[in-house]
């Protein structure tokens, strides 16, 4: 039996899958009521950076007190996807420890299916639905610190899909790398945009932009990987979320919160 953790990170109370494979988190936790999980603020952390790093300071909990063979990281309301049968129980629809016990015999990291941008690239999308500055100095800081992935931060401007929502499982070495090579880049992102400058939607860019470098990271180093589906858990507005697609690309409007 592998020694698999998937911590699961939630800011509220939500019906959590069964299995032992997953932990939850309650991320940002620092000066908040128990929810009755694994809180973010004990042992090294960042928990109080929450408003800004978003379930990164699970991440960062993780990386800095947990121990397993293979770490991971999934959402109150996204999982990775057992199959695509429509099960009315969405429960029955995550992954299972049997299930990813096989898919982890071929393969040491697991990505959801990659996000798709038809009508723009990455970097477009964010210039238009978010303040492009943050992530222009995130580009710069790779190329300063880090000039062996910057190539691949590049081809942001002309991708047109990328794997989203901070959402992986690897194997801990990968998982530990990943983490000593996106921190310190975050950190000294935060050092010279202060998120204070923007309000509490915006102010979360940190969170945002290290979605779109975890295939700067993947690529650059040439890893091989595993697409899973995701199931939703909750509700998406999806007619609205395009509208607001299509409203940020022709009138630059930015998003002012979340779908």
């Amino acid at each position: 039996m592998k020694d698999i953790k998937i911590i699961v990170a939630t800011h509220k109370k939500y019906e959590m899958p069964k299995e032992d494979i997953f932990i939850p988190v309650q991320v940002g936790s620092q000066g908040k009521e128990p929810l009755g999980y694994q809180k973010d603020n004990e042992g090294k952390n960042i928990s109080s950076k929450n408003p800004y790093y978003c379930e990164l300071t699970g991440i960062y909990w993780t990386w800095k007190n947990l121990e397993a063979e293979y770490i991971g990281l999934v959402h109150y309301r996204r999982y990775f996807a057992r199959s695509k049968l429509f099960d009315k129980n969405k429960f029955d629809k995550i992954i299972t420890r049997k299930k990813l016990e096989k898919v982890l015999e071929k393969t040491d990291i697991i990505l959801p299916k990659k996000r798709k941008y038809y009508i723009e690239t990455i970097y477009s999308h964010y210039k238009h639905t978010m303040y492009i500055e943050p992530l222009d100095e995130a580009g710069k800081i790779i190329k300063e610190k880090y000039t062996k992935y910057y190539n691949e931060f590049e081809k942001l401007k002309k991708r047109r899909s990328a794997h989203m929502f901070n959402m992986f499982i690897m194997k801990k070495e990968y998982f530990d790398e990943y983490c000593k090579w996106l921190f310190p880049i975050l950190f000294e992102l935060e050092k010279r945009i202060d998120p204070k400058n923007y309000n509490d939607f915006h102010a979360r860019y940190l969170g945002r932009i290290s979605e779109r470098l975890l295939d700067v990271w993947i690529n650059t180093n040439k890893l091989k990987y595993k697409e899973l589906d995701v199931v939703y858990m909750g509700k998406t507005n999806f007619a609205r979320k395009v509208i607001s697609v299509i409203n940020a690309k022709i009138t630059g409007k930015k998003y002012e919160k979340s779908f």
